[in-house]
């Protein structure tokens, strides 16, 4: 007998309310206004088709006729629109072939940037000296100069026309002020898609809308908090009259994005809960009575607490949906076994998601040694990655579908086709960042009946960012670590202006080998060759982390190696490569090696990032340290000091003095507080999709809305979404809401798509 896996859940159950059939002005399509000159490249390049796409592409700041672009700060090799003025204008004929150069000088009062123009003799009568305008193209380099090649422009005498003046000058005083201060919007523009031709599909369609914008937010909600309707702010910010009409507008549309968003995670936890499914309750004399028992320690007072609010989840039935945050080695994996062992206790069993196949394998390993020999031998813990020989795949495969393996840990290869259970009643998610919504979703659905879901994480998370990027689960926080652990201490080694303290490092690391313990040294790359920086190549591997990175791979796993294993002082230890690349039986013979204290010094990737857990590893050395991101360095220097040795984290970088990259190494030095990190991590990093397939990382799906320092505008909007679902689930009463959330959705699922 095998459990059939649950059919899909509707869109309805898993995102919000379901679609309307009464199409809103917003949702016309741009091709009715818009040739398809602009329309193809806008789609092209912002994945914008409708009014509605193109009104949310919105300015990313605003320009000044009165005000000038520093020109000595543009960045070489980036389209840039900037303000200037018309200093010199000269033409000659070409050199090399027929025809003639208009080469135009514009400044910012102090430099200069000239514009390029072949065979346009008309520019010169255009681009008189004294004029200023908005100027459009790619910041090149020619001999030695900084130049834009046949860039577009926009005369401030044709933006006067446009307000009203009949030929751009006789305007009076008054007047000519005004049009000084009246804001410019700058879009988000490529190189075929020009800032002011944006602006102009803009115009085009706020004029056709003729204020047929309806307002998400209810009427009442919207008096109350003073905010404009949503036919003014899309004015406002579009079509800015003074600043505070941009700096309101944004004020509502940042509303709007928290309502939004919140009214989508209200609504999925909503329909989580009211979908039923299997109490999982231990059972007295059962497995987790008789683990209980075995444990040679006391549970921290946050793991118990944390152990009860898991326990009542499992026991309800609706499936639980919680998200278990804690810093690295506080005892969250001892927390979800409990869960597992409560869930196989009534006959269920649980899959644990793990990112890459070196940390599934450990968990597994981790797992058999707290069961003992007699729990793992009833419980039958199985590995299934996608690297597995295939008659152990088919054991493996055997095992899960007839209920044998009542704890199964792999990593995407559990999200397969093949993959059945016999009655999955729990998913444990292992390292969330690494996963999205659709793979936690995908593996929930092979249940027979909806499974309870536990998401970790050891990357802290502040509040309104939970509430934000997880807002459809209760979060448990474990900030307590087990008695008898050392602490780390972090040191940042700037190589840029220290590099003489290169040979300290390893001298220190010689020191920790001395006192019989061992180390591990990171590198952003497999080899030199690697430009892209994180040299990961883990066929099971989630999106890594983005991390801000320079130009140039300083240091490699093979190019260290190499350089260690040539070191007096570190003559005699047993130094050894782990990286992506290796065979899957290779990575695995190699961590149990490290474990088994076979090897002194590891030399990896972040393939050891997360779980990777040798107690005896005391040092940890982190090259090229600027390449990573703050919550990864976190994450990887909590391999170390995880036992009764304390730890020592040396960051190594060549970043300069003052930078972003080095800010965020002393950052991590400075401190061990990882809400602290990530309060840091968020700002360099965004908030991510949060309501797309991948919930970290990239570009962020957030426009305005920043969730540390709007946490108020969220909490606000949460409470109010609470409100809407609960006595309108399906938003029938609320048109121009559900429509907006529908919108979202599918601009989400688009970009999504575009990954594929």
């Amino acid at each position: 007998m095998t459990g059939s896996p649950a059919a899909a859940p509707s869109r309805a159950a898993s995102a919000g309310p379901a679609p309307r059939t009464t199409p809103s002005a917003l949702d016309a399509k741009l091709t009715g206004v818009i040739g398809g000159r602009t329309t193809t490249p806008l789609e092209k390049a912002f994945g914008i088709r409708t009014y509605a796409d193109l009104l949310n592409h919105l300015p990313r700041r605003y320009a000044r006729r009165g005000e000038l672009t520093a020109i000595a700060k543009l960045p070489l090799n980036e389209n840039v629109t900037i303000v200037a003025e018309v200093r010199e204008v000269r033409e000659r004929d070409m050199k090399a072939r027929r025809g003639t150069l208009t080469e135009v000088s514009i400044t910012d009062g102090e430099g200069f940037l000239q514009l390029t123009f072949f065979n346009q003799k008309y520019r010169a009568r255009e681009l008189r000296p004294g004029l200023r305008g908005i100027f459009m193209g790619k910041v090149t380099e020619y001999r030695g100069s900084l130049q834009l090649a046949n860039p577009t422009y926009q005369l401030f005498d044709e933006l006067a026309l446009g307000a009203g003046a009949a030929d751009g000058s006789g305007l009076d005083d008054a007047e000519a002020r005004r049009l000084a201060e009246m804001p410019i919007p700058i879009y988000p523009a490529t190189a075929s898609l020009t800032s002011a031709t944006i602006a102009s599909s803009v115009e085009l369609v706020l004029d056709d809308l003729r204020g047929r914008i309806p307002d998400p937010v209810p009427e009442e909600v919207r008096v109350e908090r003073g905010l404009l309707t949503a036919k003014n702010a899309y004015e406002g910010i579009h079509r800015p009259k003074k600043d505070a009409d941009f700096m309101r507008a944004r004020e509502t549309l940042r509303f709007h994005e928290a309502l939004i968003l919140q009214t989508a995670l209200v609504s999925r936890r909503n329909a989580a809960h009211a979908v039923r499914t299997s109490p999982r309750r231990p059972k007295p004399g059962g497995y987790l009575e008789r683990f209980d028992a075995m444990l040679p320690f006391t549970l921290t007072a946050d793991q118990r607490m944390v152990g009860g609010e898991i326990d009542r989840d499992l026991a309800g039935d609706y499936p639980m949906m919680r998200l278990l945050q804690g810093e690295v080695g506080s005892g969250k994996t001892l927390v979800a076994v409990r869960a597992m062992l409560a869930v196989a206790d009534s006959g269920g069993q649980s899959a644990l998601l793990a990112p890459t196949e070196v940390l599934a394998a450990q968990h597994l390993r981790s797992i058999v040694k707290m069961l003992g020999p007699d729990l793992a031998a009833e419980l039958m813990p199985t590995l299934h990655t996608g690297q597995l020989p295939v008659a152990v795949r088919k054991k493996a495969l055997l095992r899960m579908i007839s209920g044998q393996a009542k704890v199964v840990i792999g990593t995407h290869a559990l999200l397969s086709d093949a993959v059945q259970f016999y009655d999955l009643g729990l998913v444990v998610v292992d390292e969330q960042h690494r996963f999205g919504v659709e793979q936690r979703d995908t593996l929930r659905q092979k249940g027979a009946t909806p499974p309870h879901v536990l998401v970790m994480t050891a990357t802290p998370i502040p509040r309104t960012v939970a509430m934000t990027v997880f807002g459809d689960l209760d979060v448990s926080v474990i900030t307590q670590l087990p008695a008898g652990r050392q602490g780390i201490q972090s040191f940042s080694v700037p190589l840029a202006e220290k590099p003489e303290w290169g040979p300290n490092i390893w001298k220190r690391v010689a020191e920790e080998l001395a006192l019989g313990r061992q180390a591990f040294v990171v590198c952003p790359a497999i080899d030199p060759a690697d430009t892209s920086g994180d040299g990961l190549d883990d066929p099971d591997a989630g999106e890594p982390e983005p991390a801000v990175k320079p130009a140039a791979v300083k240091f490699s796993v093979l190019d260290t190696v190499k350089h260690l294993r040539e070191l007096p002082v570190l003559a005699g230890a047993r130094i050894e490569a782990l990286h992506g690349r290796l065979p899957s039986e290779e990575k695995d013979r190699i961590m149990r090696a490290f474990a088994e204290h076979e090897i002194d010094v590891l030399v990896a990737t972040t393939v050891i990032e997360v779980g990777v857990d040798v107690p005896n590893a005391s040092a940890m050395v982190i090259l090229d340290a600027d390449r990573f991101g703050v919550s990864q360095l976190h994450q990887l220097r909590g391999r170390v000091g995880r036992g009764g040795v304390p730890g020592v984290c040396l960051l190594v970088s060549h970043a300069e003095e003052g930078s972003i990259a080095r800010q965020r190494v002393d950052a991590v030095a400075a401190t061990l507080d990882g809400f602290e990190l990530a309060e840091i991590d968020l700002e360099l990093r965004r908030e991510g999709d949060v309501l797309g397939s991948v919930q970290s990382g990239g570009r962020s799906s957030l426009r305005l809305l920043r969730v540390v320092k709007d946490a108020d505008v969220i909490q606000d909007a949460r409470a109010v979404a609470f409100e809407i679902v609960t006595g309108d689930p399906t938003l029938a009463g609320h048109p121009a809401l559900h429509d907006a959330l529908e919108r979202r959705l599918r601009e989400t699922e688009r970009e999504f798509l575009a990954k594929t």
